[in-house]
């Protein structure tokens, strides 16, 4: 897929992206994915490396502003931000130390919006994580609200870990029992947009076969049996500004790919 530069300067090009280890990434082409996409702001997720293991090229790149929430467990979760716009401030986590700890969250305030890059937790083969998994999506949630209520514009993007209807797995049938497909994780995304946001990506496709995860083990992505974990979601208010939100399936480097935002 063809990534366009944005001709217009009003119009934010935004992308999301679950490395599966920065330092990894950096390995794989992801300078020349960053320098070739020209994208105005660059989100990452299980970046897996402490802020005091960061390779200085990491840290900052090019004209980016750079930001961080890494977890205090090493070589486990985190996420990164780089923007070429400085927000008016920024943050890490919503505040609830047993979330943050684990570096799930970083925000910009760009004043217009608010950018949340989020890693929402896995509940696990064994489903041991899946009570802490829908503890965060409440709290999130109910955090998210509040903003909201306060007249706040904002965007959610990141891997979610969940998939939302059928459409957005190979085989939901064989998946329906499994923790990323299970009935309570999917009505947290219901509840999402019943509280007035909007998934980008179905604005503009309702087809199936659009994932952005592959299971490794099993050589998946070869057949494009996968699943859709990656998400832009918008709050009501900026509904009229979304121009465009893509899959890139044909970027490689991770058992993810990356997502991509247009918007004024």
């Amino acid at each position: 897929m063809t990534i366009t530069k944005t001709q217009n300067t009003n119009t934010l090009k935004i992308v999301s992206w679950n490395v599966n280890g920065l330092r990894a990434i950096s390995k794989k082409g992801f300078h020349d994915f960053i320098g070739q996409g020209d994208f105005d702001i660059v989100c990452l997720q299980e970046i897996k490396v402490h802020q005091d293991k960061i390779p200085d090229e990491l840290k900052s790149i090019g004209k980016y502003f750079s930001y961080f929430s890494c977890a205090t467990r090493p070589g486990y979760s985190g996420v990164a931000i780089y923007s070429k716009i400085k927000p008016s401030c920024s943050g890490q986590g919503f505040g609830i130390t047993r979330f943050d700890d684990e570096g799930r969250v970083v925000w910009l305030d760009f004043k217009d919006f608010i950018l949340f890059n989020t890693y929402m937790p896995n509940g696990g083969r064994d489903k041991k994580r899946l009570d802490y998994k829908l503890d965060f999506y409440d709290e999130f949630l109910k955090y998210l609200k509040l903003l909201i209520k306060e007249g706040r514009n904002l965007i959610v993007t990141g891997d979610i870990n969940t998939a939302h209807r059928p459409i957005d797995l190979a085989r939901p049938k064989q998946n329906v029992n499994n923790t990323g497909f299970l009935p309570e994780e999917r009505a947290w995304i219901d509840s999402l947009l019943d509280a007035g946001f909007l998934d980008s990506f179905r604005m503009f496709s309702d087809e199936p076969g659009n994932y952005t995860w592959w299971d490794y083990k099993t050589s998946s992505r070869a057949r494009n049996v996968g699943w859709r974990l990656d998400y832009f979601f918008i709050s009501q208010g900026l509904k009229d500004r979304v121009i465009n939100s893509l899959i890139l399936s044909d970027v490689m480097g991770s058992d993810h790919c990356p997502v991509l935002l247009y918007i004024k």
